[in-house]
């Protein structure tokens, strides 16, 4: 393994590479079309029920705005529509979706340029995070490095196959502007008025002059009326926050309760996503492989199951992740106990300490999100077969990565390269 220099990188955890070999550079996403994300559909029973489940297509739509649109259409709340997965923004994506108590008619007479909905049948359920088999991906890098190409690329594709650390993606946190985790910490340690303030002010040098002047000046006076003058249009979560401290000053509860219940959620696991990826970037550090086992690991079964390794049961652990039956695991902490097992929990807690989080604000955070966060347990290795076309200096990848993978963490091994130029 080898460390990354970025400071993006670095401060989302994502430390370190699988492989040694120089990336092949280059940049995805020059257009939709060339980020290509499949979902491999696991529907429920489509047996009857006041549930419409469809196939959405979406080109270039953040996902919240896209279920917004089609709420806004519809003339329902967003709360009756759910789905299994969050799909890239800028991209071309296809996944299901379960709409409660809406018509096919309905969904056929919808027009949403760049968006599509195919009613597929009526379910008694709806969709939850993580009913899915996982997602296929085809993208494509353009403008690499024509020096040694194919055999830059040949090391990242053995690299990827033989295991590469199975970071939480970049755009879990945002790239352009890396916050979520970092408002997470925030409500985590029991600073909702500093969360609230951190997500409409915190601004970044990669965004927009007037949207981070627009920031700055809400840090500056506090005054939401004011930044409502400023905030451009399309920032609907900052301006819906905005709103409600305008009308209930200084209620930032409720203020965040402004946002989807998702994405409010998806701020709390932001920050559990940054515990694991820092805590699994410490591991590499000490130089453990990904299928090294040591006592007090956890091991994650295929089945979900999950086993603590014992100091008389390292020889068949060992075994195990050795054949492929079982794979290292790191906890991430959430409302429930926290027991450290081995050094890597002891690292976990050393991080949470020194954010000045525990448990039980995980639970209040997790109360004032409406979101229960009891803790998971998380591979730490990423193995994927991956095909590669290179065309000149364009390099088309396509593989198939299970649920809570993520593709930049591929690409990343294949690049080493700016995360801008990923986004």
């Amino acid at each position: 393994m080898i460390p990354s220099s970025d400071p993006v990188e670095r401060a989302l955890g994502l430390c370190w590479y699988a492989n040694d070999a120089p990336g092949i550079g280059g940049r995805i996403r020059a257009s939709p079309e060339e980020f290509v994300v499949e979902e491999c559909e696991t529907p429920p029973p489509l047996t009857g029920g006041p549930y419409l489940v469809c196939r959405l297509t979406k080109r270039n739509w953040e996902q919240s705005k896209a279920v917004r649109a089609v709420s806004d259409r519809l003339g329902i709340s967003h709360r009756r529509i759910s789905f299994s997965g969050t799909k890239d923004r800028r991209a071309v994506t296809t996944q299901l979706v379960a709409l409660y108590h809406v018509e096919a008619d309905a969904i056929r007479a919808l027009s949403i340029p760049d968006l599509s909905l195919e009613p597929l049948g009526q379910a008694n359920r709806g969709l939850a995070l993580g009913d899915l088999a996982g997602n296929r991906f085809r993208l494509v890098i353009r403008d690499c490095d024509p020096e040694d190409l194919e055999a830059r690329c040949s090391a990242a594709r053995a690299a990827v196959a033989a295991g590469a650390p199975n970071y939480v993606g970049l755009q879990r946190f945002g790239v352009v502007r890396p916050v979520t985790h970092l408002v997470g910490r925030l409500l985590a340690s029991g600073d909702v008025t500093g969360a609230v303030t951190a997500y409409i002010g915190q601004s970044f040098p990669t965004e927009a002059e007037p949207v981070r002047e627009a920031r700055e000046a809400f840090l500056a006076d506090r005054d939401p009326k004011a930044a409502l003058s400023r905030f451009p249009v399309p920032l609907r979560f900052e301006r819906a926050m905005l709103h409600h401290l305008a009308g209930t000053p200084d209620d930032f509860a409720g203020a965040l309760r402004a946002l989807p219940p998702k994405l409010a959620s998806m701020l709390v696991s932001a920050y559990q996503s940054h515990l694991f990826n820092r805590a699994l970037s410490a591991r590499c550090a000490r130089g453990l492989a990904l299928d090294e086992v040591e006592a007090g690991d956890r091991l994650v079964f295929p089945d979900g199951r999950v086993d603590t390794v014992a100091e008389r049961t390292l020889g068949p652990a060992r075994l195990l992740v050795k054949r492929g039956r079982a794979a290292v695991g790191i906890q991430m902490p959430g409302s429930e106990p926290f027991r450290e097992l081995g050094e890597t929990d002891a690292v976990t807690r050393r991080l949470m300490e020194a954010d000045g989080v525990d448990e039980a604000g995980i639970g209040r955070a997790a109360a004032l999100v409406g979101t229960p966060f009891s803790g998971a347990v998380r591979a730490i290795r990423l193995a994927a077969a991956v095909d590669v076309a290179i065309d000149g200096t364009t390099v088309t990848l396509a593989f198939a990565l299970g649920p809570g993978r993520y593709a930049t963490t591929i690409c990343r091994e294949f690049m080493k390269a700016d995360p801008l130029r990923m986004v």
